[in-house]
C-alpha cells in the first residue's frame, strides 16, 4: 500500500523509488504483486506517465486512510514516550529559507533529535500532494484550496534603491515619477513590473517600471540593487540587513504597499501527524509578533531626508 501510494503520489516509478531509496524494479514488482494478489488492474501504464483506474483511484483513497490509521497508531506509542520520530518533508522559499528558517529548524532538531528532515529550496508553489510534501511555506496570498493554512508572519514591502543608483538617477518624489526609473523584477509575480503604493488617505496609485533586469530570486535582486543597478520592490526580510549597513536606501517612505503574508500550509487529512503538528506550532511561536527584521528597519535612522 505504502509502495502504490508513493507511486500516485510522485507520478512515475522511477520517481517513487528515488523518494524511497529502493530500485525501480523493486516498485515494479510491488506494483505487480499487489495488483496480481487483488486480481485487478490499478495503474495504466504508458511511456510518459501513470494514470488510475476508477478502481485505482478508490484503492488510493482507502489506502490513505489505512496509513493514516496506521501512522496515528505509531504516532500514539511514542507519544506516550514523549518521543517525536519520522521525516517531514518540507517545501520553503529559496531566499527566506536560506535567511531565516535554517535556526528555527536546527533548533526544532535538538529538541526532538528522532525527526529527520528533506528541504525543498524552491520559490515554485509545489504541489504538495503530488510532490510528497508535508508542509509547505507560502508567501503568497492564498487562493482558495483544500490545502489547511496557519498564518506565521507578515513582512513589509519596501521601494529601495543604493544611494550610488540615486546619485545618477535622481530621487523618486512621488509615485508617478517611478515610471522613468529601471526596475528589478522579481518575476514569480502576477505582474512583476506593476507597482500598487497607496498614501496616508488611502489614495491608491498604479505606476510600471521599466525593466532593467528580472529574476525569480529576490535575493539575486537585492545584490543588483546594492551594485547600483535599479530600484527594488523587496520584502523586508530579503533587504534589511542591506538597509542596516546602508548599501540600500528606502523610498517614498509616505507610501506604501500591501504586506507580504506567510503561511505554513498542509494537506487535509483525517488523521494529521503529530511531528506535523508540532512543526506547524513551533513556527507560529518562532516567527509570533513583529518579526525581527520589520522591527530592525523600523528602528534605522530616518532616511527621508537623504
Amino acid at each position: 500500500m505504502q509502495t502504490f501510494v508513493r507511486v500516485v503520489e510522485a507520478g512515475s516509478l522511477s520517481a517513487a523509488a528515488d523518494r524511497m531509496g529502493i530500485a525501480k524494479s523493486a516498485v515494479s514488482r510491488r506494483l505487480n504483486d499487489l495488483e496480481s494478489r487483488l486480481g485487478v488492474q490499478l495503474l495504466r501504464r504508458t511511456t510518459r506517465r501513470l494514470n488510475l483506474t476508477d478502481t485505482g483511484r478508490s484503492f488510493y483513497e482507502r489506502c490513505l486512510r489505512i496509513l493514516a490509521d496506521v501512522e496515528e497508531a505509531e504516532t500514539a506509542v511514542s507519544q506516550e514516550h514523549g518521543t517525536l520520530r519520522g521525516r517531514l518533508r518540507v517545501a520553503v522559499p529559496l531566499s527566506f529559507g536560506l535567511l531565516h528558517l535554517g535556526p528555527a529548524i536546527t533548533d526544532f532538531m535538538q529538541r526532538h533529535p528522532l525527526v529527520q528532515f528533506d528541504l525543498d529550496f524552491n520559490d515554485r508553489q509545489v504541489d504538495l500532494l503530488a510532490e510528497g510534501i508535508d508542509i509547505a511555506v507560502r508567501i503568497a496570498r492564498l487562493e482558495d484550496s483544500t490545502l489547511v493554512a496557519r498564518r506565521l508572519w507578515s513582512s513589509r514591502l519596501l521601494l529601495c534603491a543604493s544611494p550610488d543608483y540615486l546619485q545618477a538617477h535622481g530621487r523618486p518624489q512621488i509615485p508617478t515619477d517611478l515610471a522613468s526609473h529601471q526596475g528589478l523584477l522579481y518575476s514569480n509575480a502576477s505582474d512583476p513590473a506593476l507597482l500598487v503604493l497607496q498614501d496616508g488617505d488611502g489614495v491608491e496609485y498604479r505606476v510600471r517600471l521599466q525593466e532593467r533586469l528580472r529574476s525569480n530570486n529576490g535575493d539575486f535582486l537585492r545584490q543588483a540593487a546594492v551594485a547600483g543597478q535599479g530600484i527594488l520592490h523587496s520584502p523586508s526580510f530579503i533587504a534589511y540587513q542591506s538597509l542596516q549597513r546602508g548599501e540600500l536606501v528606502t523610498l517614498l517612505d509616505d507610501y506604501s504597499s500591501s504586506p507580504l503574508h506567510a503561511y505554513a500550509v498542509y494537506p487535509q487529512t483525517r488523521h494529521l501527524s503529530q511531528r506535523v503538528c508540532a512543526f506547524v506550532d513551533f513556527l507560529v511561536e518562532r516567527f509570533a509578533g513583529v518579526p525581527y527584521w520589520d522591527e530592525s528597519v523600523s528602528q534605522r535612522p530616518d532616511q527621508s531626508s537623504r
